[in-house]
C-alpha cells in the first residue's frame, strides 16, 4: 500500500483557517496544507509505508547559516527526514516526539532532520524550539517549499526514512508518534545491517 496515513489530506486550496501562519503559507501560493490531526497520534511504524530500498529524493535545503545541504551529506547515518512548518498543527504535535526519538537513536548514528518550510525561516523555527525545550534538533530550512514538489506531496508533515546507504526505505504522509519502541527497533535494525558502510556506529 502506498497510502499509509489515516489522516485526511486537505486540498491545496483549503489550508486550515486556524493556522497561525496562514498568511505566510499563502505567500508562496498555498502549496502546502496541514494534514488534520486527531486526539491521539498513531505509532508511526503502524502507518508508514515500507518500500524496497530506492534512490533518495533529490532534496535540497539549507542550514541556519545558509549552507546548502542535500541528503547525500548525511550518508552513513540512519535518517528520519521530516518536512514541517510551525503553522501546521499536526507538525507541531509530532515534533517533540521526533526530538525525543533523536536522543534515542543518536548512539547508533541515527539522525532526525526536520526541514521547515516556514517562509520566515529560522526566525520562526528557533522560537518554536525554545518554547518546546527542543535543543537537540538542527534548524534546517526550505522556505520556498520546493521539497514538497520533490516529494510529490500536497501537504505537511511528510516524513521519509533512509538507511545508511542513503536509500529510501519508508515514508509517511501525516502526523504520528515517532518516539515508540517499534520505531526505535526498526531504525536500530537498519543501523545493524552488515551492508552498512564502515564507520557507522553499531548497536
Amino acid at each position: 500500500m502506498s497510502v499509509t496515513s489515516k489522516r485526511p489530506l486537505l486540498s491545496r486550496r483549503s489550508i486550515i483557517a486556524a493556522a497561525p501562519g496562514l498568511a505566510l503559507a499563502a505567500a508562496w501560493g498555498n502549496r502546502a496544507v496541514a494534514q488534520s490531526s486527531g486526539d491521539d497520534l498513531p505509532d508511526a511504524a503502524e502507518v508508514w509505508a515500507e518500500t524496497a530500498p530506492a534512490d533518495a529524493p533529490p532534496m535540497v535545503f539549507s542550514s541556519e547559516t545558509g549552507k546548502k545541504l542535500t541528503l547525500a551529506d548525511y550518508k552513513g547515518h540512519v535518517l528520519v527526514v521530516n518536512v514541517w512548518a510551525t503553522w501546521c498543527g499536526p507538525c507541531t504535535e509530532e515534533l517533540p516526539g521526533l526530538a525525543a526519538l533523536a536522543a534515542r537513536i543518536k548512539p547508533f548514528g541515527g539522525l532526525v532532520l526536520p526541514i521547515s518550510i516556514d517562509v520566515e525561516g529560522a526566525a520562526a523555527v528557533k522560537p518554536f524550539y525554545a518554547s518546546h525545550n527542543i535543543s537537540n534538533l538542527p534548524v534546517l530550512l526550505d522556505p520556498d517549499g520546493n521539497n514538497l514538489d520533490v516529494l510529490d506531496s500536497d501537504g505537511v508533515p511528510v516524513t521519509i526514512i533512509l538507511n545508511p546507504e542513503g536509500k529510501l526505505v519508508a515514508r509517511l504522509d501525516g502526523a504520528a508518534d515517532w518516539n515508540t519502541q517499534t520505531v526505535f527497533e526498526f531504525l536500530g535494525g537498519l543501523a545493524r545491517k552488515p551492508a552498512d558502510k564502515p564507520g557507522v556506529t553499531q548497536l
